[in-house]
């Protein structure tokens, strides 16, 4: 089954790539058609992706495995440079695509943005020893994090005893409550005994009275069970048994946990005949490899030496040793011109292992190999590629020996000494990770999935913007930010390293809307460490000109033995305050002001360290110099009524409420206009205690609870989200947005001013 959807993802990647080619070679002058073509590409490419996300997971050859990974990261990369391209088309970092996927016949949901599993599933082990040392570290230093709500409270003796008198008081209270409620209900029966006894009985009239209670009844629960079969054929009510696990889905499961014991067996094997095979061609055909490399060298020096009558200088080892001398090399680069594109990192690379699908997969037969072996012929083929580069850098070095002593017989020249650097000893990596975790600066991420921030997609968005209105953004738009510029390049180093590099995030938006939790939510999909920096952390820590130098130095540098690492810096815009308040003039909240930006240029591709800050009050800071930090500006708003409405059910039911009919949810979602999801989650937390959660079954949820329970909460007025967007549109991107709008160039702008 995957190898098949394998083979039809290679086939749609071979037509994208050469639409791709044919496309951008065109000149465009439209914007909107370079839109629609660049969108259209993205959407393709995010469904490629998926695909082959999936295909990863699930195959068990070893050798395909690595074929398809390598596409996987050239597709992820290639994602990134459109998102890219359409960010400086659009100048926003928000794009809707309802047109197009309309013309696509595609749902929103099939633009998510997946995250490959292999980020977490190939270093599991890893994490997990990292966890233990950190909960370790901390539990030594009494700084464990575990849940306060369990840890034991001493109290006096006296006050126990009186705990314990109140909790008896109390039982026996309702036990004489229940005790007197039988005798109550035993007169009542009595009397009504009496009263019929004195009543003559009419039998025909009793049993018409009962026909009509029991036809009544019969009626009221056919029309319900109509309803609800009515309500669950319009896809308004989940199915009955919908949120069961069926015996179906268990054992999907079950085959998903054998496919990947099959998956780890492989790649053992694998790895071990890697090994066996490369040390038996190295005993069987190193020996005849190393006299034939010696004998073309050779040849090559007597071949110099009859034409120049001097001996040729050896290539070094950094410019390829022998191996450039027998290369032909045809240095002919070709630039196609056009609409003016960022030239692709990826594309190339994606064409390359398409050419090796192609010539390897495409058409080879396996038949024979039902259970998804290793191929010992084609892992020959490459370990014999690898064993000849390793004997040719050995056969170098012998070489060039022998050409100095050649030159030395001939010419008498002298070498010169070379001397050898001394080592600084330095403190280890262990003793550093310690060290930050004992300061508070490194801390233990909280266990939050990407998808539990929850949201539904803006539909409307395309339409707004064609009556000149911009669309404020949806949890799902902001979620794929998250997903394209912090845990994609954080999870795979090869993407990290080629796609457009963004070194720094911030999350700006009111309090409550998540934006601590998409922090944690990154560090959860890529398994990265978490460094706290923010001002109220460091205040104190590390005091002075040079302890701030030495901090940094010991956080950049573990972050990078560690990577990937995420640096988090909490209510960011007081480190750039405009003015800061006396209240804080003691914790120095701008100690990293200049620091920061000298951190950023230190930073290289190869680094997987990602700056995420956020904040509430953005406006607090200096502009000029916020923005020069944070390269990606994303603007998280409160939720709308599409998110509200998702947002109620799925935190209701994860808290252990049944949705029934009694319970408004589209009501909720309306009333709580304004509130963030936070407000939600606190109000849900609040209404269903675990007594409340006992009693659904008798007396089912109703949304009077929960707006009694939000009506001592504060909401983010329109006012302050407007001071939101006002704060977004003096940002760089914002200004070059509004200025687009109004059809005007940056030029334009900068002519006005100096007028």
């Amino acid at each position: 089954m995957y190898n098949k959807m394998w083979h039809q993802t290679q086939d749609a990647l071979r037509a994208l790539l050469h639409k791709e080619s044919q496309k951008t070679a065109e000149p465009q002058s439209s914007p909107v058609l370079v839109f629609q073509m660049l969108a259209t590409f993205y959407i393709k490419y995010v469904q490629i992706f998926g695909n082959l996300e999936n295909v990863y997971d699930q195959v068990v050859h070893p050798q395909k495995r690595i074929l398809v990974r390598r596409m996987l990261d050239g597709v992820m990369g290639r994602v990134l440079e459109l998102k890219s391209e359409m960010v400086e088309l659009e100048l926003t970092e928000f794009h809707y695509f309802d047109d197009i996927l309309q013309d696509l016949k595609l749902a929103p949901q099939q633009l998510d943005i997946p995250i490959p599993k292999y980020f977490l599933k190939e270093k599991l082990e890893v994490i997990k020893g990292r966890e233990k040392i950190l909960a370790q570290i901390l539990a030594s230093c009494g700084l464990d994090t575990a849940d306060v709500r369990y840890v034991a409270k001493i109290i006096p003796v006296e006050e126990a005893a009186k705990f314990i008198q109140m909790a008896e008081r109390a039982r026996q209270g309702r036990l004489r409550a229940l005790f007197m409620k039988e005798i109550y209900l035993q007169e009542c029966r009595a009397r009504q005994a009496k009263l019929l006894s004195e009543k003559a009985v009419d039998v025909g009239a009793a049993a018409l009275c009962i026909q009509k209670v029991w036809r009544g009844f019969c009626q009221c629960r056919k029309t319900k069970r109509d309803r609800e079969e009515e309500m669950v054929f319009l896809g308004m009510s989940p199915p009955p048994l919908f949120h069961e696990v069926s015996a179906t889905v268990a054992q999907a499961e079950k085959v998903n946990r054998l496919r990947s014991e099959v998956q780890r067996q492989h790649e053992e094997e694998y790895r071990e005949a890697m090994v066996t095979i490369k040390n038996d061609l190295k005993a069987i055909e190193g020996p005849d490899m190393k006299e034939s490399l010696q004998d073309q060298i050779r040849h090559w020096f007597i071949e110099c030496r009859n034409l120049t009558g001097t001996f040729p200088d050896y290539p070094t080892e950094e410019e390829g040793g022998s191996a450039v001398i027998f290369s032909n090399k045809t240095p002919q680069q070709e630039e196609e011109e056009g609409w003016k594109m960022s030239p692709s990192v990826f594309l190339h690379t994606l064409e390359e292992e398409n050419n090796s699908y192609r010539d390897m997969w495409m058409n080879r037969d396996e038949s024979c190999n039902f259970p998804q072996d290793y191929d010992p012929e084609l892992l020959k083929e490459e370990k014999r590629k690898e064993l000849e580069s390793e004997i040719r850098v050995q056969v170098d070095e012998l070489m060039r020996q022998e050409l100095k002593n050649l030159q030395l017989a001939v010419n008498r020249e002298k070498e010169l000494p070379v001397t050898a650097g001394k080592k600084k000893a330095e403190k280890t990596i262990e003793s550093l990770y310690k060290e930050l975790v004992e300061e508070g600066l490194l801390i233990p991420a909280r266990k939050v999935n990407l998808s539990d921030y929850i949201g539904e997609y803006s539909y409307l968005g395309t339409t707004l913007r064609h009556v000149s209105i911009e669309p404020m953004p949806s949890p799902m738009d902001v979620r794929q930010l998250i997903t394209l510029y912090g845990i994609l390049p954080l999870g795979s180093a090869s993407v990290h390293e080629k796609a457009p590099l963004v070194k720094s995030l911030l999350l700006a938006g009111p309090s409550g809307v998540g934006k601590k939790m998409l922090v944690h939510a990154i560090c959860t999909e890529t398994g990265a460490n978490l460094f706290n920096l923010s001002p109220s952390n460091i205040a104190g820590k590390y005091p002075g000109k040079n302890g701030l130098h030495m901090m940094l130095h010991v956080v950049i540098k573990v972050a990078r033995q560690l990577q990937p690492s995420v640096v988090w810096i909490q209510d960011t815009e007081k480190t750039f305050y405009k003015k800061v308040p006396n209240t804080e003039k003691q914790s120095e909240p701008k100690r990293l002001k200049k620091q920061l930006p000298k951190i950023l240029k230190l930073l290289k591709p190869d680094d997987r360290i990602l700056i995420v800050g956020t904040t509430q009050r953005p406006f607090d800071a200096e502009l000029q110099s916020f923005c020069k930090v944070y390269q990606k500006i994303i603007l998280v708003p409160r939720p709308d009524y599409a998110s509200r409405y998702v947002l109620w059910k799925q935190v209701i039911q994860r808290l252990g409420g049944v949705l029934t009919n009694a319970l408004n949810i589209s009501c909720l979602a309306k009333v709580t206009d304004g509130f963030t999801q936070g407000h939600v989650v606190e109000v849900v937390q609040s209404v269903l205690s675990e007594q409340r959660i006992r009693q659904q079954g008798r007396r089912p949820l109703t949304a009077g609870e929960f707006i009694a329970a939000i009506t001592s909460m504060n909401p983010v007025y329109k006012e302050e989200e407007e001071s939101f967007k006002d704060w977004y549109a003096r940002t760089p991107l914002g200004k070059r947005r509004a200025l687009a709008l109004m059809g005007g160039t940056e030029k334009e702008t900068k002519g006005k001013r100096k007028g």
